[in-house]
């Protein structure tokens, strides 16, 4: 099929903790401070509200998510030729159980049948998919892919060390000095993160507590009330957001998956409907290696794919009107190779498929298709990549967070926004 735009309706090497994290687990805990698993309290935040703004969350498919098999072209031939035993079956096809047939999007593409709790919000003109997106590394290691992904580099070639979203909290213009700017929910600090001074790592909201008297917490105070040098400030950055998180409210009765994705999707909308200034939100789902026994309409990807609409179909209800405040990015390394293998699995590939949901987000299925023929691959068998990651996530800056620094945080790039975002 010829390359046309559509615009239709290895990871090991992570800091667990961030440097306030690492002050409350370590350094302030050489003057006992502890973390102790407890309710979350009153209504009424210590520092009041502040004002509404805009969040991103950013959640990573860990594991080179199949983007051939999560948005199907169910109208591409040659993609049925490739997988005789992993396609989707096309929609209309009646010899195949429901639970195998692609929920169609457009005529073309189509959703996994494990994603149907996402055409509600599809239909509602909340979501985009992007296909054909991805990095330049052509390393096919998922080490070298998402050190280049959560720097914001062309590749895995020597670059900035820090994190693309570290420095976005950098180069901002816009004011923001919550303690919870910048929350990862399950206690990682993304490399995305790195850098950032003023960014947490949270394994839970419930577990992150102050033990001690009034005058213990008199005593910290008086520690870090002065001063400037960075220990300084972390120290009181620290205290600020143990006080929020101690006084958050209730989280939701939306049925949220009990998955580590589903509760910490949870705690980022209890964060965002509390009003404390969140502005990024980093959540991790890892499982996406389908190597052996990958399945169809059932099976490991299916699974995956279950638990993570199920979770974004559960926070979308849960936030409601607020969802025009955020917009969530769902992004892999890297995708699978056409061509399925000798294990009725997937190996490394190149291109994959990024989601888009809520604020701004212009619906549909946006892509420069390359095509799946033979000739139209790259590499040992892989999906051109035709889209630059690094263009969607420099336009949702720029648009949702008002930060056009493009070139500081995407360090080489000079950006085309795609209009996928308003």
């Amino acid at each position: 099929m010829k390359a046309e735009w559509w615009s239709c309706d290895d990871y090991a090497q992570s800091q667990k903790i961030s440097r306030r994290g690492l002050l409350v687990g370590s350094s302030l805990a050489l003057y006992t401070l502890a973390l102790k698993q407890s309710a979350l309290g009153q209504i009424a935040l210590r520092t009041g509200k502040q004002k509404e703004g805009e969040t991103v969350v950013i959640v990573f498919l860990r594991g080179g998510a199949d983007g051939l098999n999560i948005v199907v072209p169910h109208g591409e031939d040659a993609y049925y030729k490739a997988r005789p035993a992993l396609a989707i079956a096309r929609p209309n096809d009646a010899s195949a159980h429901k639970e195998d047939r692609t929920l169609d999007l457009n005529g073309f593409f189509g959703l996994h049948p494990a994603l149907a709790p996402l055409m509600p919000l599809y239909g509602e003109g909340q979501m985009a998919f992007i296909h054909a997106i991805g990095s330049m590394d052509e390393s096919h290691s998922h080490f070298e892919a998402m050190y280049a992904m959560e720097r914001g580099l062309a590749s895995s070639a020597p670059g900035d060390a820090s994190g693309w979203l570290a420095r976005h909290l950098i180069s901002s213009s816009v004011v923001n000095d919550s303690a919870l700017r910048a929350v990862a929910i399950g206690g990682t600090m993304p490399d995305s993160l790195r850098g950032a001074s003023n960014a947490l790592a949270l394994d839970s909201l419930d577990d992150f507590k102050l033990q001690g008297d009034a005058g213990f917490r008199a005593a910290l105070d008086k520690l870090y009330a002065n001063g400037g040098d960075p220990l300084t400030q972390a120290g009181r950055q620290t205290l600020k957001a143990l006080d929020k998180i101690q006084t958050l409210p209730a989280g939701s009765a939306s049925p949220y998956p009990q998955s580590d994705i589903g509760q910490g999707l949870r705690q980022v909308a209890q964060l965002i409907k509390s009003d404390v200034g969140l502005e990024v939100a980093c959540l991790d789902k890892s499982g996406w290696d389908t190597h052996v026994t990958q399945g169809r309409g059932t099976g490991i990807l299916a699974s995956q794919l279950d638990d993570i609409a199920k979770g974004l179909a559960a926070f979308a209800t849960d936030l409601g009107a607020r969802m025009k405040h955020v917009t969530v990015v769902a992004q892999t390394e890297f995708g699978r190779r056409v061509h399925e293998n000798d294990g009725f699995g997937t190996d490394h590939g190149h291109a994959s498929v990024m989601l888009l949901l809520g604020g701004g987000t212009v619906p549909g299925v946006h892509t420069k298709w390359p095509g799946l023929n033979d000739d139209q691959l790259s590499g040992p068998g892989d999906l051109q990549v035709t889209t630059d990651y690094r263009n969607v996530l420099a336009e949702i800056l720029a648009k949702r967070l008002q930060n056009k620094a493009s070139t500081q945080v995407f360090p080489g790039l000079q950006p085309t926004f795609p209009g996928f975002t308003a």
